[in-house]
């Protein structure tokens, strides 16, 4: 299995006919990090059982499925992203029992669950990279990740040139049993996470026994980690320069993005589509009902050059949604932003997928501090800016995503407008690439702080024993508490945007929109029923009434056929 293989076929309007429409296509996903939302032994540190407290919460917002990020076995090199063991729950989360009355009571809820997977690399502390360690070369286990004797006279220089994500060379030499420098082995992230050998029979084996292991737990569906970096170019070829970082998303690396990861996903998508539904029956009656398949889905955490090659990812035989990583970076600017859906639409059209939209997400700065700073800084900033504007456009862009077809993700604690913590002092940094010389910023830890729940109390009810992550004065008055039932507050914005999106016959599922004339800096588009009007600018501008206001980010009045949008507005009407 590699990049050689060839390449399923492109998408046509007979492939999307094919692919399987279902829940996911216009659900609103929201996203859970576990050490972060809920603490519910009192630890300081959030755990699953917190999460399970907290469901009847999200059944109030309104959200289809909640997305957990890992609570698996692992030392937590890398927050769970360097799994130990895929099959146990780490005890810092809880146990197996956890996980399962967390699932059960989603699903009574009618939430469903989205579990974490990650299958580019381990922890090195799997029992296969430790005995691969222990045995020395020549081990069996060594096939299974990428160990490769050095260059230079004594092997004392990587095998090739690549360079972890974090920062660093992708390589670590060993040492072999009796003390001496032996091979090195490949990470693109960190140390401790050596990346598996997708062309070795027994990693892809294992891997489709962990997929069944959870469906039969009765997960709704994965998240698939670095679903770009599984498969590597033959030969593991030289890059050919430095600053490697720089050129991610940008062109298809040797190590990113290889076409031969789509034949992985043919075959999981086989896999998902055998388990029933756990959200309803085929059938009239409740006894001895048949569950219809299809259910179970499968989301790439895909970064690609483009977003039609982020297509190849939900063609109808592979996974069922890829994040939408361009929209994501998109500056607040109307000319940009209509580009980014343009493109987005059009690319997921001819494959059948729907297209998703996210603002943020535990890797990056939170959008109400990234539209607070100037354009062009990255998606991870260190600096607060101006955070009246910051919430004014991150509310104004929620309402423009939740207006566009197909499906959404929000990042928990997003709903009550928290902005990035962004002064916390480096001696309590946890992000692993802040360590490491020339790697990504590493001010991640910023949007991971403890969300609030109530106005008081040591965490502002995160827990009873204090937060992992130092949360800041005045958390509180940002706190669920502080803001249900608070008329224009951010948490009930979210809550009636998600209603009034899953109540309009117009908005959710689709493939496109319909573009209205608008004046420079603002968007105007129509959906059946509906229209949507965006300002991007730092000013009013006057327009035309378009129906009956629906929802709107921010106080709006109509005089007579006019209104006077304000700056970093949006207004949804119904017509």
């Amino acid at each position: 299995m590699t990049q050689h293989l060839a390449a399923p076929s492109t998408g046509t309007s007979g492939a999307a006919a094919a692919h399987q429409t279902g829940w996911w296509q216009d659900a609103v996903i929201y996203q859970v990090y576990p050490r972060s939302f809920a603490d519910g032994n009192g630890d300081g540190m959030g755990d699953l059982a917190g999460v399970r407290g907290r469901l009847p919460y999200l059944k109030s917002l309104g959200v289809d499925a909640v997305w957990l990020s890992p609570f698996y076995a692992s030392p937590q090199a890398d927050a769970g992203y360097d799994v130990a063991d895929y099959r146990a729950i780490d005890p810092m989360f809880g146990t197996l029992l956890d996980a399962d009355g967390l699932i059960r009571d989603a699903h009574d809820l009618g939430l469903r669950i989205i579990v974490d997977l990650v299958p580019n690399h381990s922890s090195d502390r799997h029992e296969w990279f430790r005995r691969a360690l222990a045995e020395g070369p020549g081990s069996a286990l060594r096939e299974r990740y990428h160990f490769r004797p050095g260059k230079g006279a004594a092997g004392e220089l990587p095998p090739n040139d690549w360079e972890s994500v974090f920062g660093g060379p992708a390589w670590t030499r060993t040492n072999d049993p009796d003390g001496t420098p032996g091979d090195w082995y490949l990470h693109l992230f960190a140390p401790e996470q050596p990346d598996f050998n997708w062309e070795h029979p027994a990693v892809a084996d294992e891997f489709r026994s962990i997929l069944r292991y959870w469906l039969d737990m009765g997960v709704d569906g994965f998240r698939v980690d670095v679903a770009h970096g599984l498969v590597k170019a033959e030969g593991l070829p030289d890059l050919g320069s430095h600053d490697q970082l720089k050129l991610l998303g940008n062109d298809v690396m040797p190590f990113f993005d290889q076409d031969g990861v789509h034949e992985i996903y043919r075959s999981w998508r086989t896999i998902l589509d055998e388990y029933p539904d756990t959200m309803g029956p085929e059938g009239p009656s409740s006894e001895g009902r048949r569950w219809a398949t299809g259910g179970r889905i499968a989301v790439a955490e895909a970064w690609t050059p483009t977003v039609e090659r982020t297509a190849n990812y939900v063609r109808p035989d592979e996974m069922h949604q890829a994040f939408n990583f361009q929209y994501l970076s998109t500056s607040w600017d109307a000319a940009e932003l209509r580009e980014v859906i343009d493109t987005s639409l059009d690319a997921m059209r001819p494959v059948g997928a729907p297209t998703t939209w996210v603002l943020s997400n535990h890797d990056v700065t939170r959008h109400a501090t990234r539209f607070a700073n100037p354009p062009g800084l990255g998606t991870q900033l260190r600096t607060p800016g101006d955070r009246e504007l910051g919430l004014r456009r991150a509310r104004a862009a929620t309402l423009l995503m939740l207006a566009l077809p197909g499906s959404a993700y929000v990042y928990q604690g997003e709903e009550l407008g928290l902005p990035d913590v962004t002064d916390l002092p480096d001696e309590v940094r946890q992000d692993p690439s802040f360590f490491r010389a020339e790697g990504q910023d590493g001010f991640r830890d910023g949007c991971r702080v403890p969300i609030p729940w109530t106005r008081e109390g040591s965490s502002y009810g995160f827990g009873d024993g204090g937060s992992w992550l130092p949360q800041p004065a005045g958390w509180g008055e940002l706190s669920v508490e502080a803001q249900t039932g608070v008329a224009g507050s951010t948490l009930e914005l979210y809550r009636a945007a998600i209603a009034a999106r899953r109540d309009h016959p117009g908005l959710g599922a689709g493939t496109s929109v319909e573009w209205l004339q608008a004046p420079e800096g603002l968007l105007i588009f129509a959906r059946p029923g509906f229209v949507c009007t965006v300002n991007t600018t730092g000013r009013p501008v006057r327009i035309p009434v378009r129906g009956t206001v629906l929802l709107s980010s921010a106080p709006v009045v109509t005089d007579g056929a006019g209104i006077e949008l304000p700056a970093d507005t949006t207004v949804w009407w119904t017509v």
